[in-house]
């Protein structure tokens, strides 16, 4: 989900996710997490206590002043990666190496027919 600050509206949430705001704290289904104080304020969460309760990846883009809470990654987030070494074919052909992009953030999309 993409927010415009750290915050998240709960019925937002709910529907994205199956988490649901009630008196326990956040729940779906049989299970509950509670959240502490002051997380919930006018309908909206504080999307930095769901990240860490939830496991939901958080991310901050502090150049456009966005956040993006992210989708379930098992209650793990990916705290870092190492892309192999990878060469792939630009738009002329011309082979282009995806390590000239370092330190600059990079959206990779894949597609298959299969």
């Amino acid at each position: 989900m993409i927010l415009d600050e750290p915050r998240v509206d709960a019925g937002e949430l709910e529907r994205r996710t199956g988490w649901k705001q009630d008196a326990e704290g956040l729940c779906r289904g049989a299970v509950c997490v509670a959240l502490p104080a002051g997380t919930a304020q006018g309908g909206s969460l504080d999307a930095r206590v769901v990240s860490e309760r939830l496991g939901l990846p958080l991310l901050h883009d502090e150049a456009h002043g966005v956040w993006c809470l992210g989708p379930s990654a098992g209650a793990r987030a990916l705290a870092g990666a190492e892309l192999p070494p990878i060469v792939l074919p630009d738009r002329d052909g011309r082979p282009f190496e995806l390590a000239s992009l370092r330190g600059r953030k990079v959206l990779l999309v894949a597609w298959a027919s299969w």
